[in-house]
């Protein structure tokens, strides 16, 4: 057996069971927030174009925020050379992005002498110090290098009317120098998840990698950029044009709209456009409306792939892998037309005949392949838990090189090579391995049954360390949020199951109506049912896991949610008392007011058929402070005050009533937290107030 052979066996060992790399002596412990939060954390891979190597990014958290460490490592796809550590910085680094010749990479960060992050490149051919491309006042990021290796496209915020850096640095420094302080609006919307938006808006610029070079803003000056309502895509942290360059390097491609100032009474669609790249007038490449998202080329240079989501009155649909011919531009073409499913990610393959897509399934995350002229897509690899998180694949390969990111509930994330005429993959990374192993924790167990409106309903359960099918064990009802998500089989830190489940409490959770993927017509049908059908399948897959599980003590139950399961505990405090406890993070109490306060209304117009003055009773017959009257079960409320998705209004009116009608209740306001509770000092807080509160009614503790 050669060494590379005698490599790969010992790797394939891992395969889908890494409790199974380390054999000690030492029992597996329970685990801990430390044991969670103090795992390294592995990003997205990146992969060279000859396939040949990955960056990755790595986390080293702390408690102390100031001494976290994130930097980039280097890892060969043949898994014969050991990772190597390629940054040393105390700033993290972001965006990466290969050279062509897969010499380079480029890549974003905030180091010691700049104000704000700019883009340095790093030969890795050469070795040596990473320098600094970009030094522009308002920050770069998204670096695509240009297909001759010559020049940079990147993004970044500028102020309206600013043509260059010496504009942008006028306008922040006449700003700073105001005597006053004030937020003035016109249009909505004003502010977005954490924070209040400004006039800044996203541009494009290019920038040769000659020494001494400056960037060029090719989109500020164009009539799009300056037409009211222009802007990017929003993330949950930025705006985006998702730029990148056409296959001959003349032109750029992204995605933008002028329909910004639309959210606040319908959707806000977005078109693909193009634009030479040194400048002109971009011109729109697709004439259908809609959301866009991850653009790229075919490998012949002839098709635009991307995922593309209709915008119409139904409340989600499914973003679907669709082309259109290049040059020529044109009507769309689905390339997955027919499967009810969504490619969370997707990449294609070296020989251009097939895309690779990732689809969650039912807590997983599959791989399957589908030919790129369309077709139905078959499936490749099936993990036996969790799934695949990213997929990249070497666009030079000699031979097919797909890279991922996999991981599960009980496997943090490792770089892992997918092997798609086997069916499997094999590690490149052991980062977290040996603290995996010494966790007792299981994989979650699957089980569906059938609601009462006829719907195939799935469940996750999730077992606490030392289980004894002999016992009964007291259990959470943990809702997800949404509604258009589900209950990943993979590691959380916001709400993570084993720790939930760690003082010896069995996890359900149910992927009710409204969950993805599940089908669009799954996920579509809770437009004009908001909160009652979900609610009612929670309380018939607690009943069914009573049934099911001899080891659940069915007289001793809590629910807890966030976001859009904090919005279902409310409703369940509202409508039952069969539960000891609950818990409320993020929740909306009362439809209205979350309307008239939340960063996006038009959406919830299209939920509950027409704005709260048309009359339609859902508005106040799905609000959970209408019941206030029979409110009685004991909750905990927490919420971020930097909060604008669910603002802090909502839990105030919670607390309110819970204080009014008596109700033993206790209100958790976080002051540097928004969405979510993310700080590792709060965080660990958080689930000491969550244990304790589960511990006083579903343990005898006392009140």
């Amino acid at each position: 057996m050669n060494v590379q052979t005698k490599s790969c066996a010992i790797l394939m060992v891992c395969l889908f069971a890494p409790l199974a790399m380390a054999q000690s002596t030492v029992p597996p412990k329970p685990i801990t927030h430390e044991a969670l939060w103090m795992m390294k954390r592995v990003g997205a891979p990146a992969l060279s174009p000859d396939g040949k190597w990955v960056v990755y990014s790595v986390v080293e958290p702390s408690y102390e925020t100031d001494k976290s460490v994130s930097d980039l490592w280097l890892v060969s796809t043949d898994g014969l050379k050991a990772p190597r550590r390629i940054t040393n910085t105390k700033a993290p680094e972001g965006d990466v992005a290969w050279s062509p010749d897969s010499s380079s990479i480029a890549f974003t960060t905030k180091r010691e002498t700049d104000d704000a992050e700019q883009i340095y490149i790093l030969d890795l051919a050469e070795g040596g110090e990473a320098r600094r491309l970009t030094n522009i006042s308002t920050g770069a990021s998204s670096p695509k290098w240009r297909p001759d290796g010559k020049a940079i496209l990147f993004e970044s915020l500028v102020y309206p009317n600013a043509m260059d850096d010496e504009a942008n640095k006028k306008i922040a420094a006449d700003r700073k120098a105001r005597k006053y302080n004030v937020r003035a609006y016109e249009h909505f919307p004003i502010r977005y998840w954490n924070q209040w938006l400004d006039d800044r808006q996203p541009t494009l610029l290019v920038q040769s990698l000659e020494p001494g070079s400056a960037p060029k803003d090719i989109l500020s000056a164009t009539a799009l950029a300056r037409t009211s309502g222009f802007s990017g895509m929003e993330t949950e942290s930025s705006v985006t044009l998702a730029p990148l360059w056409s296959p001959d390097g003349r032109e750029v491609v992204f995605t933008a709209t002028t329909e910004r100032w639309h959210a606040a009474f319908a959707h806000v669609g977005y078109h693909l456009y193009r634009m030479a790249a040194d400048g002109g007038v971009p011109t729109v490449v697709s004439p259908a409306l809609g959301q866009y998202e991850e653009a790229t080329f075919s490998r012949d240079g002839k098709s635009l792939f991307f995922k593309y989501e209709i915008q119409d009155q139904e409340v989600y649909h499914l973003p679907r892998l669709n082309k259109v011919a290049w040059p020529a531009g044109g009507q769309p073409s689905p390339v997955t037309l027919n499967f009810d499913r969504e490619a969370a990610r997707y990449a294609l393959s070296a020989d251009g005949k097939f895309a690779y897509l990732l689809v969650p399934e039912a807590g997983k995350e599959n791989l399957y392949r589908v030919a790129v002229q369309g077709g139905k897509p078959e499936l490749v690899i099936e993990p036996s838990t969790g799934g695949y998180t990213s997929l990249e694949i070497a666009e030079k390969a000699a031979k097919p090189t797909l890279i991922a990111g996999y991981g599960s509930s009980v496997s943090p994330t490792e770089i892992v090579r997918l092997d798609a005429s086997r069916r499997s993959h094999v590690n490149l990374t052991h980062v977290n391995t040996a603290a995996a192993a010494a966790i007792d924790w299981q994989p979650p167990q699957h089980f569906y049954f059938t609601s009462t409106k006829g719907r195939n309903i799935h469940n996750m359960i999730v077992l606490p360390p030392a289980f004894d099918a002999a016992k009964k064990y007291p259990m959470l009802v943990l809702i997800h949020g949404g509604a258009a998500s589900n209950n990943p089989d993979q590691i959380g830190l916001r709400w993570n199951y084993h720790l939930l489940a760690a003082p010896g409490y069995v996890i359900l959770m149910t992927d009710y109506t409204g969950s993805t993927s599940f089908g669009e017509q799954f996920a579509q049908a809770i437009k004009l049912d908001p909160l009652k059908t979900p609610g009612d399948e929670i309380n018939q897959a607690v009943d069914e896991a009573i049934k099911r599980y001899s080891f659940v003590d069915g007289s001793r139950l809590c629910a807890a949610g966030a976001s859009y399961g904090g919005h279902l505990a409310n409703w369940i405090e509202a409508t039952t008392t069969r539960y000891k406890c609950i818990v409320s993070h993020a929740g909306e109490v009362d439809l209205l007011s979350q309307w008239g306060t939340s960063d996006g209304i038009y959406g919830r117009e299209v939920t509950n058929g027409g704005p709260p003055w048309a009359g339609n009773p859902i508005w106040r017959d799905q609000s959970p402070i209408t019941y206030a009257a029979n409110w009685k079960t004991p909750m905990l409320l927490s919420i971020g005050e930097r909060d604008f998705r669910v603002p802090i209004n909502n839990t105030l009116e919670n607390w309110s009533t819970l204080q009014r009608m008596q109700v033993p209740s206790r209100l958790l306001v976080w002051p540097d937290a928004w969405h979510w509770i993310t700080k590792p000092e709060d965080s660990r807080h958080f689930y000491d107030e969550v244990q304790s509160w589960l511990a006083t009614y579903l343990k005898n503790g006392a009140p």
